[in-house]
């Protein structure tokens, strides 16, 4: 089986190097991701454009827009990127950067930082953003749920701040990142209720395989994730991410597939990542 990562990292950002050799144990690195995803079966990976222009700095108020992936001057060839967005540089020369940057053929969708910036999704800011993710026919991710910084702020990033936004833009395709994980629940409304709104399983376990296994075998600590995947009853809507480097990639994979009935793992690890993201084909034939 084909397996697509739909929310990994590729920047140079200092949180996730401390969290890659203290708690998920693994080689953040080109060297890294390209063993992990050849071990694993993983053909693509999008990255989500983050940069950091002060150490340990992220949410950044003076990261540009866009962001892009600066881990290493050679890029994988099996990623790809969304560019990212910071609402504190979204003026006219940054809204003509970001045109011709999602025009590139390794940009493939656009990403929004709820939480770590202190704007809504349906805020008037992001307006310019979804009328250029319909022109060229990219999704949208939001980061939802849980931030990985004390800095962030928990309000912007609920999951139900999304639906407003579905609803505006019929004609976008959204991802709701981390599933809104803890509030998974309200998540899986929106996902349910849009025909516009997906979510990624990504993000929702941080640390070494054998944290994945401690979480995974605890009959209580996903009681919540599960009743929100049987309340959405729609396993097309979802995707795979590992949201590396926080956990290495093939108990993550061994984890999700744990917990989604095989018989939709096509969809989850693949189908839908195609759907939703139509520029990744040229990547995965």
């Amino acid at each position: 089986m084909k397996i697509i990562d739909a929310h990994m990292h590729f920047s140079n950002i200092e949180s996730f190097k401390h969290t890659a050799i203290n708690l998920s144990k693994l080689d953040y690195s080109y060297e890294g991701i390209i063993k992990e995803y050849r071990e694993s079966g993983v053909v693509l990976g999008i990255a989500m454009g983050l940069t950091e222009k002060e150490v340990e700095g992220f949410p950044d108020p003076l990261a540009p827009t866009p962001m892009g992936i600066d881990l290493d001057k050679h890029i994988p060839e099996n990623v790809v990127y969304c560019a990212g967005i910071n609402p504190y540089h979204l003026g006219e020369s940054e809204l003509i950067q970001l045109e011709e940057t999602v025009q590139l053929p390794e940009v493939v969708g656009i990403k929004i930082y709820l939480g770590y910036y202190p704007y809504y999704a349906y805020d008037e800011v992001y307006q310019p953003v979804y009328k250029l993710a319909a022109k060229y026919g990219l999704p949208v991710v939001f980061h939802t749920g849980d931030t990985y910084s004390e800095r962030g702020l928990l309000k912007y990033s609920h999951p139900l701040t999304l639906d407003e936004v579905a609803v505006m833009h019929r004609d976008v395709n959204f991802m709701m990142a981390h599933f809104g994980d803890p509030w998974t629940l309200d998540g899986a409304e929106v996902v349910y209720k849009n025909r516009n709104m997906y979510a990624d399983l990504s993000g929702l376990v941080v640390g070494a395989k054998e944290d994945i296994a401690r979480y995974k075998d605890s009959p209580r600590f996903f009681n919540h994730l599960r009743h929100a995947l049987t309340f959405t009853d729609n396993y097309e809507k979802f995707l795979f991410g590992t949201d590396w480097p926080l956990v290495p990639v093939q108990p993550y994979i061994d984890f999700i597939k744990e917990i989604i009935p095989e018989e939709h793992h096509e969809d989850v690890f693949y189908n839908t990542a195609v759907k939703i993201f139509p520029k990744i084909k040229a990547f995965v034939k």
